[in-house]
């Protein structure tokens, strides 16, 4: 199951507060303060730090199946999409994307594929990642590359059709679209030029969002 999008942004506060309308909490907030690693979960918010320069490694929000992080960046910058998995299929998908050629980096916690397109993608196994496994889902991503192959390696390395996964052909890569279901059918544009759009209920043919329900 898609569930995960990972930015680095300069708009850390304003990222936060565009997801927070749509309904999503913030589950984790940490930040480099002094040289050292501090957390600001809630119940901070941003008026208690907003003054201290904090640069954010990763504030995390959450709404049913969805999990959103970001971090500081200079520019925006698209890091990785993430997997719910069980741990079974984790380790078969570890054995294509040897015989793939790609990179792997894993912990305790979850496992980093590394992809020629310029992004990463995670496999997570820990079902604590989301609020809600039947909640709202993340439908669809559309994802900008220079480079031509991703649908059919995401095909090779899952072993089936992953149609959560649009292209499109751009200059730089970036995620010009996310889908959400559940939650109000306006689309708007999140402050790093991210499209987001809702659609409720869920319709599709053959895993497809259709263009009329967006």
């Amino acid at each position: 199951m898609l569930f995960h999008y990972h930015l680095w942004t300069p708009f850390v506060e304003e990222t936060e507060r565009f997801y927070q309308q749509l309904g999503f909490q913030v589950t984790q907030r940490i930040g480099k303060i002094e040289g050292a690693f501090t957390s600001f979960d809630p119940p901070l918010h941003w008026d208690d730090f907003r003054e201290q320069r904090i640069l954010f490694r990763i504030i995390e929000m959450k709404r049913g199946a969805i999990n959103i992080t970001f971090g500081h960046g200079k520019k925006v910058m698209f890091d990785h999409i993430g997997f719910l998995v069980t741990e079974a299929d984790r380790l078969q998908i570890l054995d294509r994307a040897e015989g793939l050629g790609l990179t792997v980096q894993a912990n305790e916690r979850r496992t980093f594929i590394g992809t020629p397109f310029g992004f990463r993608i995670e496999l997570q196994t820990h079902p604590d990642a989301v609020q809600s496994q039947t909640g709202d889902q993340l439908l669809q991503l559309g994802i900008a590359t220079p480079t031509l192959g991703l649908e059919p390696l995401l095909s090779q390395l899952l072993a089936r059709p992953v149609p959560e996964i649009t292209t499109s052909a751009a200059e730089r890569m970036h995620v010009r679209q996310a889908v959400f279901s559940g939650m109000p059918a306006l689309p708007e544009q999140d402050p790093n030029g991210l499209e987001v759009r809702t659609v409720s209920p869920l319709t599709s043919i053959s895993g497809r969002i259709l263009d009329e329900d967006l």
